[in-house]
């Protein structure tokens, strides 16, 4: 055999191995194990093992294309089409699959957020990348693997090349096979809103309590009596803790899961367009990053970093104008009943730019006038506050939801009462600012008409945020909260808001998936049940026990805790809603629920009953150097731990859900060398969420690294803890040792 038959015969051989080996990944640590094949049918499959347990069950992957019309014309000239005849094959993008490279790395690197729960962040893993050839279509995709510590993160590429230029994509077929029928922690899947209270229970029974779960909401779409949102969290029998996500959601639908419930298979379910499309894709383009996070301690799913590893480093060159913020706002008495957002009781229709509020008469109710707003500014100037969120400030409120309007808002024509140029300023000469919001009522053609004078009229009178709201159904008409062209709008929105150093937070907006790396003045989002439903219909009582596995996965929530008064008709007596919290836990929820966007939400008279209380989300810190998760379990309680940027201080949060939880607190974080002042806001032994909420107890002492504290959470309850280094010895006079029960 000549040498050139011999090569032609080596590589032949090697091509025939590449095309049939499974191909193998660990992590860097070796506790996971990533298998990826083909099978008979050339379909990519993969399974996932954490220290030999099944976490994920041989899965496929791929996609599925949106037939061409055999009858339309293409190019310019209206050229009829070719390949006709081939229009079925071209939408299979999930088999008839070849090996045709495999390339693996490895990455191990530290960033920097520019705001974080850590100072650094370190970004390891071990990488995979197949490249699958499709013969009968003479295409290929890569499918690239990524396997951390803590997880897994994979994705479709799509280089550009000849016979895959622009294509629709009409579902993506990415499974998710469980290794049993798991407990988890759900939310009914849903094109609209993620403003549901979750669901525990077996996989097996979502199907029989979807119903139940699926609540009244202004704008909503299930699509399956099994489907569930992102992130899922869910915890095995035999002790793993799984959760599913998707990190950079960019220039595609949104992520849902369907679970075949007779297999336990979990199936990607796009959200779709007006026309019922999933995605309008030109190459080279990717997917979003499809996540499987795993431990055998539910602490470890907290302290993922794998949605903002999976998404690419910040864009912005200056960020020196993006700051964490503390604000309060003129919004609970609206969301109570108490006040309104519109100006007068007279129109029932308005028309911006002909009604004229001068010749109509106040409603006496509105609470964004100036005299009001003045309060709050003061009240923030004395306490410390950076910022005072003002809704309803803006004409147009009468008639602006459920009426599918769209020239609802102009963003920029105050009400007659409410003076902006008076009121900044009288601001700024306090150390304050006001944070704009602009509610778009889901009217987005008409925002984004308007998104530009909007941001620059913020940009003359002094603001550097906004808190944007997209409630009811969207308009374009028939367009879904979540779909494509909805998330690539939220993307804009942030991207010129940065030209104008305008920090973002969306509320309605879709779920984060990390974004706030590459992007970090998308400061927050609301995007799950808040605060706000505590005063409709009341948040289940774990509801804070389970977020912080689910919706902060993917980011930082505007959640607005600090609501001292839980009786809801002692600001409306026509509301019989109450909160399903205590005083303390309310404080706990500003270290539990990060946030570098944190609303102390209730009212300034309220905070004046509990001043001593008050004390604590005055010092808490908003930025982070570090983060310890003491205690964790979905649904039942969480304890962490935060040191405050650029100090020595710490703080710890305790929420619990109506069963309690008993803590035994090592403060073994604490640096040896130094002296500690701790103030511990606890839950008194008689509190209770439902009969004694406001009772708490407050003591303060010495600490150190040797310390152990005993607390006690009551049912729907909680606790906070201040730590402040000592930097005057005098202080120390008269305090004791903190230990044992509190």
């Amino acid at each position: 055999m000549n040498l050139k038959k011999n090569l032609s015969l080596i590589a032949f051989l090697c091509i025939s191995f590449i095309a049939n080996a499974q191909q193998k990944l660990n992590s860097p640590d070796g506790n996971l194990e990533m298998t990826f094949t083909l099978d008979g049918q050339g379909t990519p499959t993969y399974e996932l093992t954490y220290k030999q347990k099944e976490v994920i069950k041989p899965s496929k992957l791929g996609l599925e294309l949106k037939k061409e019309d055999a009858n339309a014309k293409t190019d310019f000239e209206w050229t009829d089409k070719k390949d006709i005849d081939k229009l079925d094959i071209k939408t299979n993008l999930y088999n008839g699959f070849e090996i045709k490279d495999v390339r693996t790395s490895t990455n191990d690197e530290t960033w920097q957020p520019v705001w974080g729960e850590e100072k650094e962040i370190r970004n390891h893993y071990n990488e995979l990348a197949v490249t699958l050839n499709q013969p009968a279509n003479d295409r290929f995709i890569i499918i690239r693997f990524r396997l951390f510590n803590d997880g897994l993160g994979f994705r479709y590429e799509f280089p550009q090349q000849k016979n895959l230029n622009y294509f629709v994509i009409k579902e993506e077929h990415s499974q998710f096979a469980m290794a049993g029928d798991h407990t988890a922690y759900w939310i009914p899947g849903d094109y609209d809103t993620q403003e549901y209270d979750y669901t525990v229970s077996r996989l097996s029974e979502i199907r029989g309590l979807f119903s139940k779960a699926y609540t009244e909401n202004s704008s909503q779409t299930a699509f399956s009596p099994t489907g569930v949102q992102t992130a899922l969290m869910m915890k095995t029998d035999d002790g793993l803790y799984i959760n599913l996500h998707e990190a950079a959601l960019i220039d595609y639908a949104c992520m849902h899961l369907n679970l075949d419930d007779k297999n336990m298979i979990f199936e990607s379910w796009l959200t779709p367009d007006a026309q019922g499309d999933k995605g309008y894709m030109q190459t080279p383009c990717t997917s979003p990053w499809r996540t499987v996070i795993v431990s055998d301690d539910a602490r470890n799913i907290l302290a993922s970093r794998i949605t903002l590893n999976l998404n690419e480093p910040c864009k912005i060159a200056d960020t020196s104008w993006i700051k964490p913020v503390k604000y309060i706002g003129v919004w609970w008495d609206m969301i109570t009943g108490k006040g309104s957002w519109a100006y007068t009781d007279d129109l029932s229709s308005v028309k911006l730019g002909e009604t004229d509020y001068n010749k109509t008469k106040p409603n006496g109710k509105h609470s964004a006038n100036t005299a009001n707003v003045k309060r709050y500014i003061d009240f923030a100037a004395e306490h410390g506050f950076d910022q005072v969120l003002v809704e309803g400030w803006n004409e147009g409120w009468e008639s602006w939801g459920g009426s599918s309007r769209d020239f609802v808002f102009d963003f920029v024509t105050a009400y007659p009462d409410f003076d902006v140029k008076m009121l900044n300023a009288y601001a700024h000469s306090k150390g304050v600012r006001l944070m704009m919001h602009h509610e778009s009522s889901a009217s987005v053609r008409n925002y984004e008409r308007h998104l530009d004078k909007a941001y620059q009229f913020m940009a003359d009178n002094g603001y550097n945020s906004v808190k944007s709201g997209y409630v009811g159904d969207i308009i374009p008409r028939g367009e879904h909260h979540y779909g494509q062209w909805m998330n690539n709008h939220y993307l804009y929105a942030v991207t010129e808001a940065a030209k104008h150093k305008i920090m973002v937070n969306a509320h309605e907006a879709v779920r984060p998936t990390g974004l706030c790396r590459t992007y970090p003045n998308l400061i927050g989002n609301e995007s799950a049940r808040g605060t706000e439903y505590e005063a409709f219909a009341g948040n289940k009582p774990f509801h804070t026990t389970v977020l912080p596995f689910t919706r902060l996965q993917g980011g930082p929530m505007d959640y607005t805790p600090g609501i001292f008064e839980m009786d809801i008709n002692k600001l409306n007596p026509n509301s019989h809603t109450h909160a399903n919290t205590t005083l303390a836990r309310q404080l706990a929820l500003y270290v539990t629920m990060y946030s570098p966007l944190q609303m102390a939400a209730d009212l300034p008279e309220n905070y004046e009953r509990f001043m001593d209380a008050f004390q604590f989300i005055k010092d808490v810190a908003v930025d982070w150097d570090d983060s310890r998760y003491l205690e964790a379990e979905p649904g039942r309680y969480i304890t962490v731990a935060r040191k405050a940027k650029g100090t020595n201080d710490w703080f710890i949060g305790c929420t619990s859900s109506e069963h309690g939880h008993a803590s035994t607190l090592k403060l073994d974080f604490l640096d040896a060398d130094k002296q500690y002042i701790a103030t511990v806001y606890a839950d008194a032994k008689d509190a209770d969420y439902k009969t004694n909420p406001q009772a708490y107890v407050i003591r303060e002492g010495i600490v150190s690294p040797k310390t152990v504290l005993k607390l006690k959470a009551a049912s729907g309850g909680g606790y906070a803890i201040s730590i402040m280094e000592v930097k005057d010895k005098s202080v120390l006079k008269g305090l004791k040792r903190l230990s044992g029960n509190i």
